[in-house]
């Protein structure tokens, strides 16, 4: 995949302060760096201590923080895979509190959350490890806004890095 930071156009103007975050050129590095960091911020976690935590009444749990950055990863790689495919379909938004409100994330181990996310991310790399350079610049449209594929992939990058440091931040994690 074509390291190099995606340029305003590349992606969704929202996502911008996201992207920001990460740092250097390569995507797939910061991925790679960002797996093992949250995997150690989250095995650090005591279960008990988190067990339907939230920071606010109407905010979501520690567990459904990090079932949405699972979630969110799984569907910007699949939008990521179809756009360097050269599918010209249009891709929709979706729904992310919908998508917590329909899961179980508190109902399950944290454990098992981190083993989800460990995968998720491990298939999220190889796909990115996989893509020629001229698969990674490919433009499609993702919810009525304009992307690149290393644009959707400093997306999940910068994605991540905003709910951890909500999670540190908000959480006290």
């Amino acid at each position: 995949m074509k390291s190099g930071r995606p340029l305003p156009g590349e992606y969704g103007a929202h996502a911008e302060p996201d992207i920001d975050r990460v740092r250097g050129n390569d995507a797939v590095a910061a991925l790679e760096a960002q797996q093992l960091e949250f995997t150690m911020l989250l095995r650090s976690l005591d279960e008990s201590r988190i067990a339907g935590r939230r920071y606010a009444p109407d905010k979501w749990t520690v567990k459904e923080v990090i079932g949405h950055v699972i979630d969110d990863e799984r569907i910007f790689a699949y939008r990521a895979l179809c756009i360097a495919r050269g599918d010209p379909n249009p891709l929709q938004s979706f729904d992310e509190k919908a998508y917590v409100a329909g899961a179980n994330f508190e109902e399950r181990t944290l454990a098992s959350l981190v083993d989800e996310y460990a995968l998720v991310r491990g298939a999220t790399i190889a796909l990115f490890r996989s893509l020629s350079d001229e698969a990674s610049l490919r433009r499609g449209t993702v919810a009525g806004y304009q992307a690149t594929v290393r644009g959707l992939a400093f997306h999940i990058a910068g994605h991540e890095l905003h709910h951890v440091t909500v999670l540190r931040e908000r959480y006290s994690l």
